[in-house]
C-alpha cells in the first residue's frame, strides 16, 4: 500500500511534538512493507526556528537518527496533486496544514480520486479555536482521526465530518526505550516547551517550587523560554538545556531519576482524556513519572500503578520524595509503565488501528471499527 502524508515536519520537531508520533508511524509503516511519502511546506515555522536554534547540524542529526525517513518539501503554489496523490491508496492530512491545501486534496478526492483520504487533529483548537477548525473543508475526506474521544465527538455534533475515530498517539518503542546509563545528571528532568503561558501557574506548583523546597538537581529542555521563565528555572536550582532531539531524551531520561507530566491548561479544562505524547514517551523509557493532575477518562493508564498523580503541590512534593527515597518503588512504576505502553501505546498497535480502519472504508475488513 502506499499512504501518503501532508504534515508540518517530519524533519524537525523544535516546538512541534506532532513529529515524533509521525516519525514512529511512518517507520512502522515501512518496517511492514509499505511505501509511505511525506509531503511537508519548504521553510515552514518549525524547520525555520530550528535551524535558527541549532543549524543545519539539527537536520544532520535527525537523517542520522532516522536513515530511512525522508520528505519532499512542496511549494503551496505550485504542488501538483495530479502528480503526488496518482498511486496513492490511503493519504492523511494533519491539521496544522493550510486550509487551502487541505480543500484541494478534498477536491481532488472528490474530482476521481481512488485513495481514502483521512484528516488528523492532533491539537486542542477544536475546542480552543474551533472558528479555524470549522474553516476546513472536509466534505469529500472519508473521516478524521482524533487524538482523544472528545476531539472525536465534537467533529461528529458539529457536523465537521461525517465519521470520526480515535487514534490516540503513542510511543515508538523503536527509539523511546530503556537505556543503562547511570542516572547520574540529576534527580528531576522535565522536557517541555514554555509556550504561551497557558501552564505558567502549574509549572511553578507543580515542577519549580517543589524543586526548589526539595534541593533537587535536574534539567529542564524546551524551547519558547522568555527570559524570566530562564530564571525561574534557575532560582529553582535546575539547570536549563535548551532545545532537546526527540531521539536523544531517551538517553537523558536514563541520566536522571524520575520526570514530571505538567499538562496545558486546555486539555485539563477542556479536554480530559488526551494527555498528548510526553507521558507516552516517558513511560516507554522506563522512567518513574509523576503527573499534575488530568482526568484519564479513557483507561488509557493505571494511575497510582503506571505513575503518580498529584492533585496539588504538597502531594507532588510527597511523591518527589518517595520516588528518591523508595528505589522499589520507583523501580516498580517505572516497570509497571513500561509494561502498560508495551501492551496497549506503540505506534505499533497505532499503524494496526489505521490498517484496520482503511480496511474498513474499502471494505476488506474482517471486524469493522466502530472507535
Amino acid at each position: 500500500m502506499h499512504v501518503v502524508m501532508f504534515y508540518h515536519s517530519l524533519v524537525s520537531d523544535w516546538n512541534h511534538g506532532n513529529a515524533h508520533f509521525l516519525r514512529g508511524v511512518t517507520t512502522e509503516l515501512l518496517a511492514r512493507g509499505h511505501r509511505v511519502t511525506v509531503h511537508e511546506p519548504r521553510s515552514g515555522w518549525s524547520v525555520d526556528h530550528l535551524l535558527a536554534d541549532a543549524g543545519p547540524a539539527a537536520i544532520d542529526a535527525f537523517h542520522a537518527a532516522y536513515p530511512a525517513l525522508s520528505s519532499h518539501a512542496y511549494d503551496l503554489p505550485t504542488i501538483d496533486l495530479d502528480e503526488v496523490l496518482d498511486d496513492a491508496d490511503l493519504v492523511l492530512v494533519h491539521e496544522w496544514n493550510d486550509h487551502h491545501l487541505v480543500r484541494r486534496i478534498g477536491e481532488h478526492r472528490r474530482d476521481g480520486g481512488r485513495y481514502r483520504l483521512l484528516f488528523h487533529d492532533t491539537h486542542h483548537r477544536a475546542v480552543s479555536d474551533p472558528t479555524a477548525m470549522a474553516a476546513y473543508d472536509l466534505r469529500h475526506y472519508d473521516g478524521v482521526l482524533a487524538f482523544g474521544r472528545i476531539i472525536r465527538d465534537l467533529y461528529l455534533e458539529r457536523g465537521w465530518a461525517q465519521r470520526s475515530w480515535t487514534w490516540h498517539e503513542a510511543a515508538d518503542v523503536r527509539v523511546f526505550r530503556p537505556r543503562d546509563d547511570p542516572p547520574n545528571e540529576g534527580d528531576l528532568v522535565w522536557v517541555g516547551n514554555w509556550g504561551d503561558g497557558e501552564r505558567t501557574a502549574e509549572l511553578r506548583q507543580f515542577l519549580f517550587e517543589p524543586a526548589a523546597d526539595l534541593r533537587l538537581r535536574g534539567s529542564v529542555y524546551g524551547v519558547r523560554y522568555p527570559d524570566d521563565a530562564i530564571d525561574v528555572v534557575h532560582a529553582a536550582g535546575l539547570r536549563y538545556r535548551g532545545w532537546l532531539a526527540n531521539f536523544e531524551a531517551p538517553a537523558v531520561f536514563a541520566r536522571h531519576r524520575f520526570t514530571v507530566h505538567v499538562p496545558r491548561g486546555p486539555y485539563v479544562r477542556d479536554l480530559p482524556g488526551i494527555p498528548t505524547i510526553r507521558p507516552f514517551e516517558a513511560m516507554a523509557c522506563g522512567i518513574p513519572l509523576i503527573s499534575a493532575p488530568w482526568d484519564d477518562l479513557e483507561g488509557l493508564f493505571r494511575a497510582g500503578t503506571d505513575y503518580l498523580l498529584a492533585p496539588d503541590g504538597a502531594a507532588m512534593r510527597r511523591h518527589m520524595r518517595g520516588v528518591l527515597d523508595d528505589p522499589a518503588m520507583a523501580a516498580e512504576l517505572a516497570a509497571n509503565g513500561l509494561a502498560r505502553i508495551r501492551e496497549r501505546h506503540t505506534c505499533g498497535h497505532r499503524v494496526d488501528e489505521l490498517l484496520a480502519i482503511h480496511a474498513d472504508l474499502t471494505g476488506s475488513a474482517t471486524r469493522r471499527i466502530y472507535a
